[in-house]
């Protein structure tokens, strides 16, 4: 599950503002490279939306299904705003919706069995009349 912790207004290339909602996954557990020490963090990533800036306020606080994950990417610097550190980094937060992948694969399945049944449809190995005849 994640949860929305906050919103953001941005603005498209042709100037048009919109809103992305700020998801946030469940608290982990994480060494530090450099100290070798233990710190909890939270994986964040933003998800687009349709919604005005009242909605994406009252949404704060809901969950939703699936999880963040770290996804490789094209290097790209990143400036950390507490040190005005330049990092580069090679990965970004995506979020992932599992009910989704279950909604294709439910799909696919749907699919499949239509397929099959009109093929069956086709062989006539089911009654028109509703008698069973051999």
């Amino acid at each position: 599950m994640v949860r929305i912790v906050n919103y953001q207004k941005r603005q498209s290339e042709g100037g048009k503002e919109f809103f992305v909602l700020e998801l946030q996954g469940g608290i982990e557990m994480v060494k530090s490279q450099t100290t070798d020490r233990c710190y909890l963090t939270v994986r964040k990533a933003t998800i687009l939306s349709t919604f005005d800036e009242l909605t994406c306020k009252a949404l704060i606080g809901t969950e939703l299904p699936g999880r963040v994950e770290k996804v490789n990417c094209e290097p790209y610097e990143y400036t950390i705003n507490e040190t005005g550190e330049v990092i580069s980094l090679q990965h970004r937060y995506e979020y992932f919706d599992d009910s989704v992948v279950t909604s294709q694969t439910t799909e696919k399945g749907t699919n499949a069995i239509e397929s099959f049944m009109s093929e069956e449809q086709g062989a006539k190995s089911f009654s028109t009349n509703g008698e069973m005849t051999h």
